[in-house]
């Protein structure tokens, strides 16, 4: 794309999108020229402004409810829906015609992500949408502004790049990349949210980045936004005299964020509402959680906050048949928020899981534990060996550790703005860290939270466009990945052939890498069979080829089990054909294992699946692509 004059970071967020820019033209190594994009977007019936963020709402009117002409944008005629600050606000009353969190949707597997479904519950009388087509929506609205504002360098001709969360599931990722493309954004890459985050704080420092961490340094991303809740671990190394960057690790999908605190308080609210005798139905819930969602980010921001009135329409006959008022108190913010979402625990907490129900209502998947800084307990004590394949890693061999010790905390996501919730997480982390003797951990800011991400993104794309300019965060695969082989071993009376697990992609691996063995393996065709694969975040020494005989249950985490059938193609039903493998990792989350023949090497069975698991203690069943002859 040597004709694009931007690099053109989008993040796609759960509570707020944006995009911003890079001029590749004047821009050189760390002295970057960008900037963000004033988005146009409705703010009222007939409105047009232009804001930093478009709220991720989109809000599907009744054919009646709004005057022709209140919802024409610059750059195109009206839609039978709107999205941004004015989907945010009308959906506050009517909460059955808005969609919102369409992000975490997309990740939701219990759902078709391209059948209309959102917004949930909605009755028969409203339309509904997917959250496919609502994602598609947001990247549209982007592109169209930016179109309006560049007629000159038209998007899909630029460097496009759209940032996801880590942990994102293959199924998302496929699915974030087809909305783009439905969007007109063009080709476009995925990049992680905290990478992004940390991008984005190279680009702001200036060239000083280098100054703040040395070699051995680690540091830990933690971005907590509307819906999700992202960790990410990076060393500082040192190659050549120069500092490299090394992203070692990252954590489970978590659907937690500000959405989860907002819905809390407004259980407390309603709590006291039925306490005083009025109940509410919900529709009245949802209304109430988007009030809730006003007050906390008041109360968390200003420390001197009194009381806050809460008002909800009520039902009658006609859609809105009067209101019912409450308050939510500073106090009942700062205890929910606190401790239900930062509780200051010991480092060797862990998630509670409670037992599951037969019957489950289809929603989102939301964290059982809503405790952050559990789950963030829970990936540094996983990690305790995440380094120990960095040779250059200056603080590997410490003694009596029990988990991996950050010494820079870099901080992402709206969540954050609250300054009282970044500080209740460094004081939880400095506690772990003074408890095994260690310094305090150094906290890296100076940039706006809710656009990080979207400067990160840009920057990103300028590095791949540079090439060479600029600062590069080698990642790669952030798991092994290993596939069940059936032992050749002489069989035992009574017991099942001896099953072994081969590693077929080692940690670390470069995407479309191809990783090949060497050794010849029987593949059975034409007879049904059987594939189990694996993960493991912590065997970061398997290299390919590598044969477990032995392994400690929670060192390997089964991502599924695949069932098919082979082709025969000329060879007899249930032979066992000699072939070798090779592994290669794909950017949109999947691996593709290939067979091939020995004797005829231009036949070739392919196999793509998904190589991200599900939650921690919940594998996800495996999702076949195809096999290739």
């Amino acid at each position: 794309m040597s004709e694009a004059r931007f690099a053109i970071g989008i993040d796609l967020g759960t509570t707020n999108s944006a995009l911003a820019w890079v001029d590749l033209q004047n821009s050189d190594g760390e002295n970057v020229v960008s900037g963000m994009l004033p988005i146009p977007q409705l703010t009222g019936a007939g409105v047009v402004e232009s804001l930093p963020l478009l709220p991720s709402f989109l809000y599907i009117p009744h054919p009646s409810e709004l005057a022709a002409g209140e919802l024409k944008l610059p750059w195109k005629s009206e839609l039978d829906y709107f999205v941004g600050e004015f989907a945010r606000l009308r959906g506050s009353t009517t909460p059955i015609r808005l969609v919102s969190s369409a992000k975490s949707w997309l990740c939701n597997s219990s759902m078709d992500r391209r059948i209309s479904g959102l917004p949930p519950d909605a009755p028969e009388e409203v339309a509904t949408i997917s959250p496919l087509d609502a994602s598609t929506c947001f990247l549209a609205h982007l592109r169209m502004a930016w179109d309006h504002a560049h007629p000159e360098a038209p998007l899909d001709q630029q460097v496009v790049t759209v940032s996801i969360p880590a942990s994102f599931d293959p199924s998302a990722r496929s699915l974030t990349l087809e909305a783009a493309k439905a969007a007109g954004l063009g080709d476009v890459t995925l990049l992680e949210e905290p990478q992004a985050a940390l991008y984005n704080w190279i680009a702001s420092s200036d060239g000083n980045w280098r100054k703040s961490v040395k070699p051995g340094d680690v540091i830990l991303v933690v971005d907590v936004g509307g819906g999700t809740c992202d960790f990410s671990l990076i060393a500082v190394t040192e190659e050549g005299g120069n500092l490299e960057l090394h992203r070692v690790a990252v954590g489970d999908h978590i659907l937690l964020g500000g959405d989860n605190m907002d819905l809390t308080l407004a259980y407390v609210v309603a709590r006291k509402l039925t306490e005083a005798g009025t109940n509410i139905d919900p529709w009245q819930l949802r209304a109430l959680t988007y009030a809730c969602r006003s007050a906390k980010e008041r109360f968390l921001a200003d420390e001197k906050a009194e009381n806050m009135p809460i008002v909800i329409h009520s039902r009658g006959s006609k859609l809105i048949g009067g209101t019912i008022r409450t308050e939510l108190t500073a106090e009942e913010v700062r205890r929910v928020v606190l401790e239900g979402f930062f509780p200051q625990v010991q480092a060797d907490a862990r998630p509670i899981n409670y037992s599951r129900g037969g019957l489950a209502q289809i929603g989102l998947p939301y964290a059982q534990d809503t405790a952050v800084t559990r789950h963030l307990a829970e990936l540094l004590g996983r990690q305790v060996g995440a380094t120990s394949e960095l040779g250059s890693y200056s603080r590997t061999g410490r003694s009596g550790v029990t988990f991996l010790h950050p010494n820079a905390v870099l901080f992402n996501g709206g969540v954050f703005k609250a300054e009282v919730l970044v500080k209740r997480t460094v004081a939880a982390l400095d506690s772990w860290l003074a408890a095994e003797k260690d310094e305090p951990i150094k906290v890296l800011s100076g940039f706006d939270l809710e656009l990080a991400a979207a400067h990160g993104a840009a920057y990103y794309g300028f590095v791949g466009h540079g090439q060479g300019k600029g600062v590069r965060i080698h990642g790669g695969t952030a798991f092994s990945y290993y596939v069940q082989v059936e032992s050749s071993m002489p069989a035992i009376p009574g017991e099942a052939p001896h099953m072994l697990v081969l590693c077929v992609a080692p940690f670390g691996m470069e995407e479309d890498t191809p990783a090949e063995q060497s050794n010849v393996f029987g593949l059975r065709v034409g007879e049904s069979v059987h594939l189990r694969f694996f993960s493991s975040s912590v065997r970061r020494q398997d290299e390919v080829g590598a044969m477990l005989y032995f392994w400690q249950p929670e060192e390997l985490q089964e991502l599924g089990r695949l069932d098919l059938t082979l082709p025969v193609e000329g060879f007899e039903i249930g032979e066992v054909v000699g072939v070798r493998l090779s592994a290669c990792a794909t950017a949109t989350g999947t691996l593709s294992l290939t067979a091939t023949s020995v004797k005829k090497s231009t036949l070739r069975w392919k196999i793509e699946f998904d190589v991200h698991p599900g939650r921690r203690g919940l594998p996800r069943p495996m999702r076949r692509i195809g096999i290739e002859i």
